[in-house]
């Protein structure tokens, strides 16, 4: 993709003060960070520019401030962490803007790293008002971004900082277009989808776009249950939005019309209740007992799957196939995750996953590691899935 600079763009930085937005919106247990994920994905940029001499100035947020002082958001705990990770001394300053803002960037040498505080303890941030995003644009020559994670969103530190100072893409951010752009933008064909999760009314945008973009649209987990139903099967007491029947035939006659194949289960793993070690057997979709719900796929739907994922150039995944969290509902999932990895290591597949219970899944199979890309960004990869623009990337294509 070219349409956007990249940090090769920034030769001569030093001295130059440089505005950077992250994703800090890390998980903390008991005051403590307790995944560095996102952490670690920033380091690359924020090693780069440290180390050409700039000045590196942190914007992110944490939590949902709404536009107040919460002490319990502040950003400061999560400067040591970064500190840790980074192996390089990091400042904080108790405000984004204003005096205290200042003073610490006055105070910069070249190379400093300055983690100023929680961006949405202003109102202006959440409302992308131009006269915050003035007041941020004074601490900064030039603007990187690189939190993906929060480009769907249209706030002062996202979207309205990128018209105020010469724009780029950090290292995390181009990693992560690139990646998208294998996965939907330009991909080599037969693009494959896989899309799985509890519930169809969370997704109804991301299916509509899929089918007209992809040659396969895989549908497992409670989502499945529903096309099933539309289509006449009993799926007995299995989680089934019944009240979207409509919908689903609509999707359907969309990828019919679009030369996308649906590809649904043929088989069923069902137990009574859901629980760890519940009693559970396989049985043909059409054989689904009135009293059991289907909590994950059976082997020749992993089969079929897998098939699909062998004739694929590309694959795109969101969501589990069953309910991953508890064994043995976990198989099916795992056993097209690894043949994924597999085909992705021999050089025969481009793999793009992300959402919060993908990318869990995929650690759950232990394949995370092995896939071309995983996306820890939730809200911004749905909204990239659904072909809506982001306002964060937009405004860096300018």
């Amino acid at each position: 993709m070219t349409d956007f600079k990249t940090l090769d763009s920034l030769t001569d930085i030093a001295g130059k003060r440089v505005l950077t937005r992250v994703d800090l919106n890390v998980p903390v247990q008991d005051g403590q960070v307790s995944d560095t994920t996102r952490i670690e994905r920033i380091a690359p940029t924020l090693r780069e520019l440290s180390s050409k001499g700039a000045k590196v100035i942190l914007l992110a947020h944490f939590g949902r401030p709404k536009g107040a002082v919460v002490e319990s958001m502040s950003l400061e705990p999560i400067s040591h962490k970064v500190e840790e990770v980074l192996d390089h001394r990091v400042h904080f300053a108790a405000d984004c803007i204003g005096k205290e803002a200042h003073d610490a960037v006055e105070a910069m040498v070249n190379g400093d790293i300055l983690l100023l505080e929680n961006v949405r303890f202003h109102a202006g941030e959440e409302k992308n008002d131009p006269a915050f995003a003035k007041q941020l644009a004074e601490n900064g020559d030039i603007y990187v971004n690189d939190a993906f994670s929060a480009a769907h969103r249209a706030h002062a530190s996202t979207e309205g900082l990128a018209h105020l100072l010469p724009s780029y893409a950090g290292r995390t951010m181009q990693a992560e277009l690139e990646a998208l752009e294998k996965g939907l933008g330009n991909p080599a064909r037969p693009v494959v989808a896989i899309v799985g999760g509890a519930k169809v009314s969370t997704k109804l945008d991301l299916l509509m776009n899929l089918v007209g973009k992809v040659d396969a649209l895989v549908i497992g987990g409670g989502m499945a249950n529903t096309f099933l139903a539309a289509k006449g099967t009993d799926v007995g007491k299995s989680l089934c939005e019944h009240d979207l029947a409509a919908t689903a035939k609509q999707i359907m006659i969309e990828a019919a019309s679009n030369s996308c194949a649906i590809v649904l289960p043929v088989d069923a793993v069902v137990a009574k209740e859901f629980k760890a070690g519940a009693e559970c057997e396989t049985v043909d979709i059409k054989a689904v007992p009135s009293d059991a719900m289907i909590l994950d796929v059976g082997d020749k739907s992993v089969s079929s799957i897998n098939d699909w994922i062998g004739r694929a150039s590309t694959l795109v995944w969101n969501g589990p196939l069953g309910a991953f969290e508890i064994e043995p509902f976990d198989e099916a999932t795992v056993a097209a995750a690894k043949f994924a990895a597999a085909q992705t290591a021999e050089g025969l597949l481009t793999s793009v996953a992300g959402g919060g219970d993908t990318v869990a899944a995929l650690n759950h199979a232990g394949v995370a590691g092995d896939f071309s890309y995983v996306s820890t960004a939730g809200g911004a990869f749905l909204e990239w899935m659904e072909g809506k623009p982001l306002p964060g990337v937009d405004a860096l294509k300018r």
